[in-house]
């Protein structure tokens, strides 16, 4: 009968002297025998192959994070997520296939009754040895449940960023990414020219930073051909070269205002039907809108491109923190 994995050419346990157990509590079959015994043949080496997986992996995570928090572009976000999980996944498997016990193994037992001292021999044999495979490699250990850790802070970053941004009163409510000097820009990235509209023409235009912006949309008409448009006693600047432009977010709930009718020379929100005159600084005519969409005033650069002045000189959209100003302006 061949000899059982783990015994010597008596039939006894390997380590324990022969006498099948070593005659106390709380021994455990030694760190040698063939129960620890891993199929790596240069365990070294291939620990060293898991740790650097398992920092890769680490690594990963964290850049796989911060590009998610950025808002990186899809190709960095795929990248850095596959090389993390690769490399934490070829790091699990590669310990479990070549750094732990690969069994099975068979042990005699004489008898099958079991006296108490043997229940604690067994006991704690059956816990060293899973205690030995795991604390023979404290530093992949840690290194994996570092891994672990920064995996699991970045899985929390689509709950965080799903909130929203954080609420600023001096930027997201009262300001938008307007400056002076700013370019007016359509979605594609195009600065817009003097002469690239159409009498009757209207485009949404942003900040050159801020493309696709909803707080700083804005729809830009050309009224008419040439001269100024005053909409408002001390805007006598804002409208040169027959163009005018005014927020796109309704003052009403929030909605885009997209729709111009050039007849009447209106702005429509389409959400509730309000409509506003932009020959009168946009002053709501019909419908729920509370207040005037905001001006942003504009000028002309020495190469013909449309800028502006200056950012909104109100808050943009739903006016929900006014009390009725004389000038609609915060009280």
């Amino acid at each position: 009968m061949p000899e059982a994995p783990g015994t010597d050419g008596a039939g006894n346990e390997a380590g324990t002297g022969g006498a099948g157990h070593s005659g106390h509590p709380g021994a455990s079959v030694p760190t040698g025998a063939p129960q620890f015994q891993v199929a790596a043949k240069n365990p070294r080496r291939v620990e060293g192959a898991v740790a650097v997986a398992f920092l890769a992996s680490l690594l990963a995570f964290a850049a796989f994070g911060a590009a998610f928090w950025v808002a990186a572009s899809s190709w960095v976000l795929g990248v850095t997520l596959g090389v993390a999980l690769s490399a934490f996944g070829f790091a699990l498997v590669a310990w479990g296939k070549y750094l732990m016990p690969q069994g099975p193994f068979e042990e005699p037992r004489p008898q099958m009754a079991t006296t108490p001292a043997e229940k604690q021999e067994f006991v704690a044999d059956f816990a060293t040895r899973g205690k030995v495979a795991v604390e023979r490699r404290g530093v992949l250990v840690k290194l994996m449940g570092a891994a672990g850790a920064v995996l699991g802070v970045v899985l929390a970053f689509p709950l965080i960023r799903s909130l929203g941004p954080r609420p600023n009163q001096e930027q997201s409510l009262y300001h938008t990414k307007w400056r002076k000097g700013a370019k007016l820009t359509s979605i594609e990235g195009r600065a817009v020219r003097v002469d690239d509209i159409e009498i009757g023409g209207i485009i949404t235009v942003f900040p050159p930073d801020d493309l696709g912006g909803a707080f700083s949309q804005t729809v830009l008409i050309r009224v008419q051909q040439t001269g100024d448009i005053v909409t408002e006693p001390g805007r006598e600047t804002w409208g040169p070269h027959g163009y005018l432009a005014f927020s796109k977010v309704c003052t009403h709930a929030g909605c885009p205002v997209g729709l111009y009718e050039e007849l009447t020379q209106q702005l429509l929100c389409p959400c509730h039907q309000s409509l506003f005159d932009i020959g009168t600084g946009a002053m709501p005519v019909f419908g729920p809108a509370p207040r005037p969409l905001p001006q942003l005033p504009l000028y002309v650069d020495s190469k013909g491109y449309l800028r502006a002045q200056a950012d909104y000189d109100e808050p943009i959209g739903p006016g929900f923190w006014y009390r009725g100003g004389s000038n609609g302006g915060p009280q």
